[in-house]
C-alpha cells in the first residue's frame, strides 16, 4: 500500500533534547518549549515516529572535509570537548548531529517521491555556521547544506535556501559559493556581530558570482526592514533562478525578544515571513518546501514562532 501523502510532515525526535550543553544558550530546553507548544496547539499528531537514518559518512562529505568529521569524531570518542568558546562536543553530539542531518536527507526524499509536500525539521544542534572545514558558532554539521546537496545528487537541479536567521548563514555560503546550481540568499544582522561575513558585495566566486545574496540588516531594525528583504531582492532572485526544491534556514532568533540578537522582528513578522516563503514554494516548487530549525533562544517565543510557521506551511491554502 502506498505511504499515505501528507501536506507536512515534522521530525523530531527525543535524541535533540539531548546534546545537553545547559546552560549554554543552545540547549535543550529549546525543544522542550517546541514540543509543549505542538501539544497546546494540536500539532503532535504530525510527527513521524524515528523512521529514518542518521547521515552517512558519504552524505556529510559531500559539503564537509574528511578533517572536520574525523576532528568530530575524535573529540566524541575521548569525551567531549570544545571546539571554540562556542561549541561544545558531548559524547552524544555528533550521533545528534548526523540524526539531525538525516532528517534533512529523508526529508528530501519524501518530498522528491511525493509522500509530503513539505517538512519542518525541528532538530538541534543548528548548523548554518558550519563551513566546509570548520564547525563553529553552536554548529556542527551544516543540516541544510547537507540536504541541498542531497536533493541536487538525487535529481534536483536548482536548489534555493533563504536564510533568515538574525546570523549570516556563513557555513552555507561558504560550501556553495563557487556553485551556479544553489542559490544562497541570507537576510541578518550585519555590523560588528557574529559571524562578521554577510555584506552586500559577497556574490559567489567564479561559476557561482551571482548565486549568493546577502540583505544585511542594522540593530534595531524590524518587521517592516526583514520584510522588505525577503518580498523585494530575495523573492526576485528566487523567481529568477526558478528552483526545484526551496530550503528554509529557520532562525527565529531575529525575535526582539531573543537575548542573542539585536534585530525586533516580531510574531506576526515571522508569520509574514513564513506565509511569504510559502507563497514562493507554491509559485515555484509546487510546495516543495523543507525548513530546518536554526537559533532562536528565547524559549516560548521560540515555540509560538515555530509553531506558527507549522501552521503557515500545514494549512491547505493561504
Amino acid at each position: 500500500m502506498p505511504p499515505v501523502h501528507a501536506r507536512t510532515r515534522l521530525y523530531r525526535h527525543s535524541a535533540f533534547t539531548g546534546h545537553d550543553t545547559t546552560p549554554h544558550p543552545e540547549q535543550p530546553a529549546r525543544m522542550l518549549a517546541i514540543g509543549a507548544e505542538l501539544t497546546r496547539r494540536g500539532l503532535n499528531h504530525q510527527a513521524v515516529p524515528h523512521s529514518w537514518s542518521p547521515a552517512t559518512d558519504e552524505h556529510i562529505l559531500r559539503v564537509h572535509d574528511r578533517n572536520l568529521l574525523n576532528r568530530l569524531e575524535i573529540l566524541t570518542h575521548t569525551g567531549g570537548g570544545q571546539i571554540d568558546p562556542d561549541t561544545l562536543v558531548l559524547p552524544d553530539s555528533l550521533p545528534t548531529a548526523r540524526l539531525a542531518a538525516g532528517a534533512g536527507i529523508d526529508a528530501v526524499e519524501s518530498v522528491m517521491a511525493g509522500q509530503v509536500d513539505s517538512a519542518f525539521i525541528l532538530v538541534r544542534p543548528p548548523g548554518h555556521h558550519a563551513t566546509r572545514n570548520q564547525s563553529m558558532g553552536f554548529c556542527l554539521l551544516n543540516t541544510v547544506a547537507i540536504a541541498a546537496a542531497h536533493a541536487r545528487a538525487t535529481g534536483f537541479q536548482r536548489v534555493a535556501i533563504i536564510d533568515w536567521d538574525v546570523h549570516h548563514g556563513n557555513g552555507t555560503q561558504d560550501i556553495f559559493y563557487d556553485r551556479s546550481d544553489v542559490l544562497f540568499c541570507s537576510i541578518h544582522q550585519y555590523g560588528a556581530f557574529y559571524p562578521g561575513s554577510g555584506s552586500a558585495s559577497e556574490r559567489g566566486t567564479g561559476e557561482g558570482r551571482g548565486y549568493t545574496l546577502n540583505l544585511p540588516l542594522a540593530a534595531g531594525d524590524g518587521d517592516d526592514a526583514i520584510m522588505a528583504a525577503l518580498a523585494g531582492p530575495v523573492a526576485s532572485a528566487v523567481r529568477a533562478f526558478q528552483p526545484d526544491i526551496l530550503l528554509l534556514s529557520a532562525g527565529y532568533d531575529a525575535h526582539r525578544d531573543d537575548p542573542l540578537g539585536g534585530l525586533r522582528v516580531t510574531d506576526a513578522g515571522f508569520q509574514a515571513l513564513s506565509k511569504t516563503t510559502r507563497m514562493l514554494a507554491d509559485e515555484l516548487t509546487a510546495g516543495r518546501l523543507i525548513a530546518v530549525l536554526e537559533g532562536g533562544y528565547h524559549p516560548s517565543a521560540l515555540a509560538r514562532c515555530v509553531v506558527d510557521t507549522i501552521d503557515i506551511m500545514q494549512a491547505p491554502s493561504i
